[in-house]
């Protein structure tokens, strides 16, 4: 909705940022305008929300009081015992997402989101997952929420390309969401390296026993940095499985890895593999 001529008003009253821009050093009396300005949107609400929102403006494009004021209700409704106000506020910032409004401003929306978001937004937060500009915030501040995130990730996996999949298989890895488990077997076969690796971490930090095969084929077939990472997974892997109480199957890994990695620079690994091997046995 238009920001009110009262809005616009209220928000001039936020002093001016300093000359880079940001708003740290402040004196007590620029905090206390600043606290009495965020005091009068939180009782406009939604309205004041949305009002904010009309004044946001591309970066460099305008004053970013605006932004500031946004940002620092977000902080504020965030605050313990104030999650009728929170919701409020996430579900006002989420209504806006799907709108024509410039991707940067959409991106701070997002950004507020992972300050403040709540389950009330994850399927708007899931929608835009789907547009390749808003999926690697989107994806961050899903993996803030965390409650209802995974869902909306798995959903949005098989319709994603690029780096928005990767930024997807990352925060699912993230967020340990077992039903990414054979998601992230088959991405260990993709053409990209970094997905692959992803996929790879995403085994380890499920501590999927059932990857454990697929994960040290991928290992022993690359080479360089990947290869590195992927026998770092390997080895996460069978210390999470150890940990766990599945001893014979990380047992397996370790011997494995201590069996194939005979290059001299891999002698850290064939160490703490017999370490590990030692412990399982």
């Amino acid at each position: 909705m238009p920001a009110s001529e009262k809005l616009k008003a209220l928000v001039n009253e936020i002093p001016e940022p300093a000359k880079n821009g940001t708003y740290v050093d402040m004196d007590s009396g620029k905090i206390e305008r600043i606290d009495k300005v965020v005091l009068e949107l939180r009782k406009g609400g939604r309205d004041s929300v949305l009002g904010l929102i009309d004044l946001l403006v591309e970066p460099g494009k305008g004053d970013d009081k605006a932004h500031f004021a946004l940002h620092l209700l977000a902080v504020r409704v965030s605050a313990p015992g104030s999650d009728e106000a929170r919701a409020e506020f996430a579900r006002a910032v989420a209504s806006q997402l799907a709108g024509d409004r410039p991707t940067a401003v959409r991106k701070y929306l997002i950004d507020q989101l992972q300050v403040a978001g709540g389950k009330e937004v994850v399927g708007a937060l899931g929608k835009a997952l789907l547009d390749p500009e808003l999926c690697d915030p989107a994806a961050r501040a899903l993996a803030a929420i965390r409650d209802g995130a995974a869902e909306q990730l798995l959903a949005a996996l098989p319709k994603v390309k690029g780096r928005s999949r990767l930024s997807v298989l990352k925060k699912l890895a993230v967020l340990r969401a077992n039903g990414a488990a054979e998601a992230f077997k088959k991405a260990l076969a993709d053409d990209d390296p970094d997905v692959r690796i992803a996929a790879a971490w995403g085994i380890a930090r499920l501590a999927d026993a059932s990857g454990a095969a697929a994960l040290l084929k991928a290992a022993d077939a690359h080479k360089g940095w990947e290869r590195i990472n992927q026998t770092d997974a390997c080895m996460a892997l069978a210390e999470a499985l150890l940990a766990a109480g599945k001893k014979a199957e990380a047992a397996g890994i370790f011997a494995h890895l201590k069996k194939t990695r005979t290059d001299a620079a891999d002698s850290h690994v064939r160490q703490a593999a017999a370490r590990g091997l030692t412990a399982a046995t």
